[in-house]
């Protein structure tokens, strides 16, 4: 229990999950407010290098929804 927000046990499943969300499209909503670390930006580089390097590695975006959606539906 949060000792912070006791309240937040007495909710059902299907309200924390709405809370989530409602938080999380609050913190997008400013996405400059969110700052990419520096570690991020080099795995983000050495990734796109790879890429680069050899195409084949990655997948598209239509492979990748294909995936997802016979994973999950």
């Amino acid at each position: 229990m949060n000792p912070v927000f006791p309240e937040l046990s007495s909710l059902s499943r299907a309200e924390k999950l709405q809370l989530v969300e409602d938080l999380w499209d609050e913190i997008a909503a400013t996405p400059a407010a969110l700052p990419v670390l520096d570690w991020q930006k080099q795995e983000l580089a050495r990734r796109k290098a790879e890429y680069l390097q050899n195409p084949a590695i990655g997948n598209s975006w239509e492979d990748v929804k294909a995936r997802i959606s016979q994973r999950h539906g």
